[in-house]
């Protein structure tokens, strides 16, 4: 169906049009007359099916119809989303869409300055695109006042489930107004979800453009039998092939990525990191390098990767499989987008078979096994003996320095409080002030903050880099020499 028969404005056409749209996905098809009237709705529906133009564009719509203004720190429009990443995927989109309008656009997310999110939302904004946690820390400092919404969104809300926001999403809906449009998006609808959404919405319009947890019928899905210890030579061998355009490499652990990122680079092949430990420049110039094609390896875990819209990912590596099928979904969802096709291989150790097992009944296919390389074992010594130490990379530098630095030790650091990588005493090692989120995915409400990420996916630590103490660690037994006492006519410093 083409976008000029669903009952948009000529000024979002123009908007469509300019960026080369002009027919509908199906779910976008199905969505966008009932939102035009107003209509609540449940839509089920993976990443790269066209969602965010489903609703964004007939809410634009919507909003330039009421003539209303958004009021000093207020907004009309909420779309929260789980990840950073996501959130400024949605607000890049939505500004392209209402070009040629009045109607103003801000992102709300950890790991940016506060003071502009305050700046932004004191004079209003007619669409707010948010995390939970830093839009939280908004309301309870009374810089985000939510009464005037016209239209809320919830997009990939299984995600926001799992990251453990559903408190989170809770207190916001109690601070906005019952009469409103809302809009509710998952990838998945288990019995938790749809409780969750029958919370919010009211007699909704339901959208279903994909069996519930399938898989993208363009991806050709494989998995090797290979040992743990094996598994970094068979992906180093395996992004040596010319033929890969740009991979994203999934691990379950936030130090397993950096750990592959280092051994790659020992082998010649770079790649970069992205998840909850670096800093939001640290993020997006990762991101900024994968896309542009400056860097074509991006190792990830599965939180940072929701929201990564990259046209042209070949492959997908799940060098860890998931220990949450739903997971595999969204991972080689990554691929074969926009029409084309790709291929996701994993690596299954001996200890991942049950959560192969538990990935084959969700998807309702077998994977198709493919055998480890002929002359793998020749490769792999190869691979192992020309293997070096490698650097730390400049995001790890920094950030040791400025642990060094705030804790009292020499490590490189320069002088008056500033780190390395430029961190002042007045600030936290991700550039944020002290009192701030460090993160929206830590923002559980759990205590000592641990992330859900690590509580659902890290497991125990097997990447403990080498010459860390073992967390049983204790002092060897046997006597301690005290320092000398001090004479006491011994000369000093004042006297």
């Amino acid at each position: 169906m083409q976008f000029k028969e669903l009952g948009l404005s000529q000024t979002v056409l123009a908007a469509l049009a300019a960026k080369g749209y002009s027919e509908a996905t199906p779910i976008q098809a199905q969505s966008i007359p009932s939102l035009l009237e107003g209509r609540d709705l449940l839509g089920i529906a993976q990443t790269g099916t066209g969602k965010t133009a489903a609703f964004m564009l007939p809410s634009i719509d919507r909003l330039i119809a009421s003539g209303k203004r958004a009021q000093p720190r207020g907004c009309r429009m909420l779309v929260l989303a789980p990840t950073r990443e996501l959130a400024s995927q949605i607000a890049d989109n939505a500004r392209h869409y209402a070009k040629g309008t009045p109607l103003s656009v801000a992102t709300i997310f950890g790991g940016t300055s506060i003071h502009k999110n305050k700046t932004d939302l004191a004079r209003g904004v007619d669409i707010v695109v948010a995390t939970p946690g830093r839009l939280v820390d908004l309301m309870d400092q009374h810089y985000a006042i939510l009464l005037g919404i016209e239209i809320l969104v919830l997009d990939e809300a299984d995600q926001m489930m799992d990251l453990g926001f559903i408190h989170a999403l809770k207190r916001i809906v109690r601070d906005l107004p019952s009469k409103r449009q809302t809009l509710f998006f998952s990838a998945t609808m288990p019995k938790t979800i749809r409780e969750l959404a029958g919370q919010f919405i009211k007699d909704p319009v339901e959208v279903k453009v994909t069996p519930e947890a399938t898989t993208a019928e363009r991806v050709e899905q494989h998995v090797t039998f290979v040992a743990q210890a094996e598994k970094q030579a068979l992906l180093t061998m395996a992004l040596r092939d010319p033929s890969i355009d740009r991979a994203l490499v999934f691990t379950r652990t936030k130090h397993g990525a950096d750990r592959v990122v280092r051994l790659l680079g020992g082998n010649g092949i770079a790649a970069n990191a992205i998840h909850g430990n670096k800093s939001q420049p640290q993020r997006e110039r990762a991101l900024g390098e994968f896309r542009s094609g400056k860097v074509k390896i991006l190792v990830a875990t599965d939180i940072a990767a929701r929201g990564i819209d990259v046209s042209g990912v070949s492959h997908v590596f799940n060098f860890e499989l998931p220990n949450v099928p739903d997971q595999y979904v969204h991972r080689i969802g990554r691929t074969a987008r926009a029409g084309a096709t790709g291929l996701a291989i994993s690596y299954c150790a001996d200890d991942e078979r049950p959560y192969l097992k538990d990935i084959e009944r969700l998807t309702r296919q077998k994977l198709t096994v493919q055998p480890l390389p002929a002359d793998f074992v020749n490769e792999a010594n190869k691979i192992k003996s020309t293997r070096q130490p490698t650097p730390m990379s400049r995001d790890e530098a920094n950030g040791r320095n400025g642990r060094a630095m705030q804790h009292g030790r020499p490590g490189g650091g320069q002088r008056h409080g500033q780190g390395q990588g430029g961190q002042h005493r007045g600030e936290r090692r991700d550039g944020q002030p002290h009192g701030e989120r460090r993160d929206d995915n830590r923002r559980q409400g759990q205590p000592g903050g641990a992330s859900g990420e690590q509580r659902r996916h890290d497991g125990p630590r097997s990447d403990q880099p080498r010459g860390d103490a073992p967390r049983n660690y204790a002092r060897p037994k046997g006597k301690f020499h005290a320092r000398p006492a001090r004479p006491a006519n011994a000369g000093g410093r004042g006297r």
